[in-house]
């Protein structure tokens, strides 16, 4: 079974530029969208095959989730329940047979790191909403986490020490995470390998020197870890500021 996320910066932009071709190329079960920037009947985008549904944020151009699925889940679930966090279409969960898949852009905690003590209070209840899933069933959650994890995860650690995806505050919320019984499935097949991010910024040629971050992610119940099987990221794939991941299980 197949999983792709990607951050597509502008879900509009890039239908203009060329994701209907990545989405036939890459083929996928789930194809999980983060920073979709729409708002309801601003765009209409189907595929033979696959259902979707949507959270947008209230505010216009800006954020917003989405899955698209060849499977019917037993339920669907927008947000995580709780109302400080739940107005900017962050989260989609499709509730299946034997597992949660969650797709989650993680808010930036911003220049100045002005929005860092949001950020916070949203790692804690988004680790609580996941963990209350997996009491229930195995989970797999991907998306733009806004977290480079370990120095590994980004070219520059050394100078990004204290800026937004980089703080010792968000890298420890990710390091609790995975304590609390999930797995980073890129790190989980790849634990020594370096020079792979799924972000570079517009400025300073930042792609083309491969000057990156390592922020979208696919994560697992660490019960799924035996039924891991791939997990890429495709640097090779345009069309945003970020690329898409992949995920593949048995």
């Amino acid at each position: 079974m197949k999983f792709i996320s990607w951050n597509v910066n502008g879900l509009r932009a890039v239908v203009g530029k060329n994701f209907r071709e990545v989405f036939a190329e890459l083929d996928a079960d789930f194809f999980c969208l983060q920073e979709t920037k729409m708002q309801a009947g601003q765009l209409d985008l189907e595929f033979p095959g696959y259902q979707s549904w949507w959270n947008y944020a209230d505010k216009k151009g800006y954020s917003g989730t989405a899955i698209f699925s060849r499977h019917q889940p037993l339920n669907v679930t927008y947000g995580i329940g709780i109302d400080e966090h739940d107005h900017e279409g962050r989260v989609v969960t499709l509730e299946m047979d034997d597992f949660f898949l969650v797709c989650v852009y993680t808010p930036n905690s911003q220049d100045g790191l002005r929005r860092l003590d949001y950020r916070m209070r949203w790692e804690d209840d988004f680790r609580a909403y996941l963990l209350a899933l997996d009491a229930r069933k195995p989970v797999i959650v991907c998306g733009d986490m806004n977290v480079a994890h370990e120095e590994i995860d980004l070219k520059n650690p050394k100078t990004n020490r204290m800026n937004a995806g980089f703080t010792d505050e968000e890298r420890s919320k990710m390091t609790t995470l995975l304590g609390a019984g999930f797995i980073d499935t890129f790190r989980h097949l790849h634990p020594t390998q370096e020079g792979i991010y799924s972000w570079w910024s517009y400025r300073f040629r930042a792609r083309e020197k491969n000057v990156g971050w390592r922020i979208d992610y696919f994560l697992t119940s660490q019960s799924l870890a035996p039924r891991v099987r791939e997990a890429n990221i495709h640097t090779e794939i345009m069309g945003s500021d970020h690329c898409p991941v992949e995920l593949i299980i048995e």
